[in-house]
């Protein structure tokens, strides 16, 4: 138990509650109209991803330079490794901290992501764009983006652990400017590199949102919510 400085909490207030469950609820029927969308290969979307996929391919070729730069910033700083090992570090802190409960719901919400990811990307099997003159591969199926969905779980469970243990402003804001330049910067990047289309990419962004909603609101209802600084005894409820 240690007081908390009323510098120490993030601004703003995030979802709790019923409005934590209608987002998830929202997510979820969002993601599986894409999903159905994409399955029976709905020729509306087809199209529309085959248009911007040949177009961002296009801008990809003429531009070399700004293309290698995204396959540096896809492959090694947003790649999924590089996300789980962001991950594993923030899990090794709690378990520092000794707050065992938290850490086990932690790896047991990515690996839940994980798992439904590599199950849908078996499910659907959908073909990734094929080029003449591609400017990056990419192996096993397209839907969903795997480097989406990755940095969005990854992300969204960081910045929850965050406003549950209270960061400090200064880090918070940070914390939310990188990891929203992190999951579209490296959704962009994927389809620029033409190796997936929009809509593998708006799926993975959609399903890894889902993931996060749907592990917080689980915690919520099982050990209760978290309170922002401020409110309650002032100490933490860890």
């Amino acid at each position: 138990m240690h007081p908390v400085s009323p510098h120490s909490a993030p601004s703003p207030s995030a979802p709790t509650g019923p409005g934590l469950l209608r987002c998830a609820l929202l997510l979820a029927g969002f993601s599986v109209l894409l999903l159905v969308l994409v399955v029976v290969r709905w020729d509306p979307l087809m199209d529309l991803d085959a248009q911007l996929a040949r177009t961002t391919h296009r801008w990809a070729v003429a531009d070399p330079g700004q293309t290698h730069a995204y396959r540096i910033l896809s492959d090694w700083l947003w790649d999924p490794w590089t996300m789980r090992a962001l991950f594993a570090v923030v899990v090794g802190w709690l378990l520092w901290r000794r707050d065992l409960r938290y850490a086990v719901w932690l790896v047991a919400a990515c690996l839940c992501g994980a798992a439904l990811q590599q199950g849908m990307k078996f499910a659907v099997d959908r073909d990734r764009p094929r080029w003449p003159d591609p400017v990056d591969s990419a192996h096993y199926s397209a839907f969903p983006s795997g480097h989406a969905m990755t940095a969005t779980v990854v992300c969204g469970l960081v910045l929850w652990t965050l406003y549950r243990h209270r960061a400090p402003r200064s880090l918070w804001r940070a914390a939310v400017v990188g990891a929203a330049v992190s999951v579209l910067g490296v959704g962009l990047t994927r389809i620029w590199l033409g190796v997936h289309w929009p809509s593998d990419v708006v799926g993975g962004w959609s399903w890894g949102a889902l993931v996060v909603a749907v592990a917080i609101t689980a915690y919520e209802r099982r050990h209760g919510p978290s309170r922002p600084a401020g409110t309650g005894t002032g100490r933490r409820q860890d």
